[in-house]
């Protein structure tokens, strides 16, 4: 580009889906309730937000089930998204059932496209196996009538030669959108563009871009990828999220307004969105996204606390962070046996595990870290010696 000249614009302005309702599922001891659901999802749809992304299911009783349906009551199901979790046949057929049930119409498969994740997820890389689990899943939700996006969860790390052919197999099944999730932040803006430009070329492809904002680039890459033909950006409010959160909408929405124009989005809404948002998931008016947040590296997930390399951009101490956990009802032994892990307490993790759930229970579900276990542990003994 010669000095002067105007970068290429894209061809048309992105739509804009919000994952804030479920992305936060992750996000270490982040949990909203239907009230916060009802409020974050109407304000999102007032400011021109098309999908409102909430919740997670893998089977029946969804933990999420309250979220779903806040979501449906306050903008409808047409208007929102449900993510389903992919293992394999039966259990997306059980997660398909559940889905039914909440009244889902969108759904979005969460499907791990890297050779890490999907030895860790699925027990198998192979890339003919994710394909055939793809087309499975695909084909079994469009004979129910739901619309289905695909996501390549580490679909940004993931080699082209694996990822083109699973985007082709997933839109032959019928699949309407697929989603590239840059799960591991760790592309540059033109970069992303690359990416995002093999994926496009796909006959009848519908491409949305889900960035983690770790390096601090996700808007950036975002508007890269639609640069490259996305056409939808998947933004959070505030950018909360797992680890060092996500696109931003507020600065997403506003990069549009100043750098294409945009005027389709009602502003106004964003600074009562944020206030109302990072109140219910319990972070305060000061949350940051990026490496330094106290949350950037905190998991409550156990396959996240003892496979960290899977996940993160860099370690944390890289920057001076830690590791740690913070959890509040989502509370396993595997958490707790992490937690207790060199403490030298000998403690029945599968007797102090359900005594400690009805302890948070009944103080209103403080997050808890690792000490905070510890020290519950050292109150348990006593009483079960």
């Amino acid at each position: 580009m010669t000095a002067g000249e105007s970068p290429e614009e894209p061809e048309r302005l992105p739509r804009i889906s919000d994952a804030t309702l479920r992305d936060s599922a992750h996000m270490a001891g982040v949990e909203f309730g239907p009230d916060d659901a009802a409020a974050i999802a109407d304000l999102l749809v007032r400011t021109g937000v098309e999908l409102v992304e909430v919740g997670m299911v893998s089977g029946p009783d969804s933990k999420d089930a309250d979220l779903v349906l806040a979501t449906h009551e306050a903008v409808g199901p047409e208007r929102s998204m449900t993510l389903l979790v992919v293992r394999d046949r039966r259990q997306v057929a059980r997660a398909l059932d559940e889905a039914e049930r909440l009244g889902v119409r969108h759904i979005m498969y969460s499907i791990p496209t890297s050779e890490q994740h999907a030895q860790l997820k699925l027990d198998s890389a192979s890339p003919k196996f994710l394909q055939a689990l793809a087309r499975s899943a695909i084909s079994q939700a469009k004979e129910r009538g739901f619309h289905v996006t695909f996501s390549g969860e580490d679909g940004a790390r993931t080699p082209r030669e694996r990822l083109v052919p699973y985007v082709e197999a997933g839109f032959a099944a019928g699949a309407d959108r697929f989603r590239l999730a840059e799960t591991v932040a760790q592309l540059s803006p033109w970069q992303m563009e690359e990416v995002i430009a093999d994926i496009v070329a796909i006959d009848g492809s519908e491409i949305e871009i889900h960035s983690h904002n770790m390096l601090g680039m996700a808007v950036a890459n975002s508007l890269a990828a639609v640069r490259s033909g996305a056409q939808w950006i998947s933004a959070t409010v505030g950018g909360i999220g797992e680890r060092g959160g996500n696109a931003p909408l507020a600065e997403l929405l506003t990069s549009l307004r100043v750098i294409h124009g945009d005027t389709r989005f009602d502003l106004t809404h964003l600074t009562e969105l944020a206030r109302i948002t990072l109140r219910g998931a319990g972070l305060g008016d000061a949350f940051q996204s990026g490496p330094t947040t106290p949350h950037a590296f905190a998991y409550e997930l156990p396959g996240q606390l003892n496979h960290p390399e899977a996940y993160e951009t860099l370690p944390a101490e890289l920057v001076g962070n830690k590791r740690e956990l913070r959890v509040r009802s989502r509370l396993t032994t595997a958490l707790v046996a992490w937690a207790l892990t060199g403490s030298g307490l000998d403690v029945d993790v599968d007797a102090f595990t359900p005594w400690l759930v009805e302890r948070q229970e009944r103080d209103g579900r403080p997050p808890l870290d690792r000490d905070a276990i510890r020290k519950a542990a050292i109150d348990f003994r006593p009483v079960h010696a």
